[in-house]
């Protein structure tokens, strides 16, 4: 099965390379025979399979040109090589004049090549220093984008500039007319001339936006004006802004005036809906501008490269607060030292940092809570009258070749043949999004387990419904619209656009999970619905070492943890606290049919305590509520940056005409 998966991989990749190879010898046969039809047939197959590469095999199109075969290298040759035909058809078309074509057509990529430029010219006056969401920018003199076709998608404006000339070329060829050659060349010459006139008016002072010292000045008179006092660094790849997302709602919550502030420009539209503003500060040397602002306080969900740099500043305290918490050695990274304060949700972290001896002072650890898990609810009784809905969620392979860092390997197809054995169990698979981006084999597995789950579905499953479907977000933006367009489109939100936002998410999930049937097993990926909203359906978890299992456990509800690391059961309980309230599954799947039963009988359930008395070591207790402890986290923190800065505060120089105090005290 895996070599016929690879087959069918590499059939995809290089079929469509062996069919722009194919044009193109097609394409010499007919320059060389000459035979015009051959060569006009293989120019339109050239012509087709660039329109396909470019919207279906965009992977394969970047492959070419990092090989020196980009899109313009190939209608170059294309283009010569329809020359190179008429001539050889010279006796067909006699008093063809081919030096005007071919300057001709020279224009064509002179001017195709000064685009180019113009476009790089346009675009680095349009990138900001800085980047905003839910500000006013708009005495930045912020205008839209050029046309998306002029500034992002090359390949498609040569060839579509090109087009007059290719056909006029081909009709040439057929008719032996060389007008039809001249003119097409001219029109495309015409064509190019026009889009780069078009990229040059964007380089005309009037319509270029705010230069990189004013914006610079406008940011540093917003945060005079704004005064943050409290908010979230976040730095990450594109799969990772989940890690910020989650603390939203509780930054939202604080009171204050909270900020986001990011460093890679394309998290800018990665994180969720927000009424807080949000600024992008790429370089560091503008990000030090915050030491004179009043932000006092930063948490941060997750460690990145860029998080040294803004630890650099004073006069901010610093707090990490993860993004999730589990037994994993990543949950107490000896980064974490670096930090003023390391904020954990329960007794088990304060306990697994002082084992690990990272260096993390058990002075700097405050218990929190975990103030984004309102939204689970609890435990209700067992499932009567349906079918047991089991959540399979199991984590990525993580950085390190352990077996144990993920199920879905070695457990994962056994554990889902197990449970689709069952006929009273929906099946909910919700992989990690970055599954199989270490580990080739996780993403086989993912893949097999994704057709298992499908397979029992049924075909009928494949066949979503609109209230089912995850809906695409509907483009918020122009086609065009880049960082400057976006930042003048999100200004100042709506009141309560948020709110709005977060209640049709809610009406969503209620649509899907209706449109689901009770019976039916499901493959769940993307942001929606998320994962709380898949533990609110679920009767029971099976998971590995994660997060997910510590959240899981304020529902209440039973969950098991597949062992696949090699350990006894004892061990295994030993070494990760989390799974001693958990049932321990083998990667054989064997235990799971018990597992199943003691779902459907809470009279065999005989882990109930114990997930209770788990259930606050690890995320502390229930009183006073986690938004509370949370707040005062802050709010803690916050004096202890005032503070700071009251101890470290350089007086006011004295003028000219102010007497010191002692001389002050002399004339007393």
């Amino acid at each position: 099965m895996p070599s016929l998966v690879r087959f069918r991989r590499s059939r995809r990749r290089f079929g469509p390379l062996a069919a722009l190879g194919v044009a193109f010898a097609g394409q010499v046969a007919g320059a060389v025979g000459p035979d015009a039809r051959v060569l006009a047939a293989s120019t339109a197959a050239g012509l087709a399979l660039e329109v396909m590469l470019n919207r279906r095999h965009r992977r394969l199109s970047r492959v070419l040109s990092k090989a020196r075969a980009d899109v313009m290298v190939r209608q170059l040759i294309r283009d010569l090589l329809l020359v190179a035909g008429l001539m050889n058809l010279e006796p067909h078309g006699p008093g063809m004049r081919y030096m005007p074509l071919c300057y001709g057509l020279l224009l064509c990529y002179a001017l195709y090549f000064a685009c180019q430029g113009a476009v790089a010219k346009v675009r680095r006056s349009r990138t900001l220093p800085v980047l905003t969401r839910n500000i006013d920018a708009s005495a930045l003199r912020l205008r839209p984008a050029p046309p998306a076709l002029l500034t992002r998608h090359p390949g498609v404006r040569l060839i579509g500039s090109g087009l007059p000339a290719t056909a006029g070329l081909v009709a040439a060829a057929l008719t032996g007319d060389g007008r039809w050659a001249g003119g097409g060349v001219a029109l495309s010459v015409l064509l190019a001339g026009t889009g780069l006139a078009v990229l040059l008016a964007w380089l005309l002072p009037g319509r270029r936006p705010a230069g990189e010292a004013e914006v610079l000045a406008w940011f540093d008179a917003w945060l005079t004006e704004y005064r943050p006092t409290v908010g979230m660094y976040f730095s990450g790849g594109t799969s990772s802004a989940y890690q910020a997302n989650m603390w939203l709602e509780p930054l939202a919550a604080l009171g204050g005036r909270p900020v986001i502030v990011l460093r890679e420009r394309f998290m800018m539209q990665k994180i969720g809906a927000t009424d807080l503003p949000v600024i992008c500060v790429p370089k560091v040397a503008h990000l030090m501008r915050l030491e004179h602002s009043t932000l006092g306080v930063l948490i941060h969900p997750a460690n990145s490269g860029k998080t040294s740099q803004v630890l650099r500043i004073p006069s901010i305290k610093h707090a990490f607060v993860n993004h999730g918490e589990s037994d994993k050695l990543s949950s107490c990274n000896p980064y974490a030292k670096a930090y003023d304060e390391v904020w954990v949700a329960g007794p088990a972290a304060r306990e697994r940092y002082a084992l690990a001896e990272v260096g993390v002072d058990d002075r700097d650890v405050v218990e929190i809570g975990r103030p984004q898990l309102t939204p689970i609810l609890p435990y209700s009784g067992p499932p009567a009258g349906r079918p047991v809905t089991v959540l399979y969620a199991p984590t990525w392979e993580g950085w390190t070749d352990d077996p144990g860092n993920t199920s879905v390997i070695l457990a994962g197809e056994n554990l889902v043949r197990a449970l689709l054995a069952d006929p009273g169990v929906r099946l909910l698979y919700k992989p990690h999004p970055m599954t199989g981006s270490v580990d080739p084999r996780a993403a086989a597995a993912d893949a097999r387990i994704r057709r298992l789950v499908q397979d029992a579905a049924g075909p009928a499953a494949g066949k979503e419904t609109a209230a089912r479907r995850p809906a695409k977000e509907r483009r918020a933006f122009p086609a065009r619209a880049d960082g400057a367009e976006r930042m003048l489109l999100q200004g100042v939100p709506e009141p309560g656009r948020a709110s709005a936002h977060a209640a049709g998410e809610a009406a969503w999930d209620e649509a899907y999970w209706a449109a689901l049937g009770p019976r039916e097993h499901r493959v769940v990926t993307g942001a929606r619905p998320a994962l709380y909203s898949c533990f609110n359906r679920a009767d029971l978890l099976i998971s590995d070492v994660s997060s997910v299992v510590s959240d899981f456990l304020a529902s209440g509800k039973p969950y098991a943890v597949a062992n696949t690391g090699g350990l006894s059961e004892d061990e295994f309980r030993a070494v990760f606290p989390t799974v001693r309230a958990a049932t321990v599954l083998t990667p054989d799947g064997r235990g799971v049919p018990a597992l199943l039963e003691a779902v459907r009988d809470p009279s065999k359930d005989r882990l109930v305590a114990v997930r209770a008395e788990l259930k606050e070591q690890l995320l502390g207790p229930a009183d006073p509520p986690s938004p509370v402890r949370f707040a005062a986290a802050v709010e803690a923190l916050a004096r202890r940056a005032a503070a700071r800065g009251a101890r470290t505060a350089v007086p006011a120089p004295r003028t000219a005409t102010e007497p010191d105090a002692a001389a002050r005290r002399d004339r007393t």
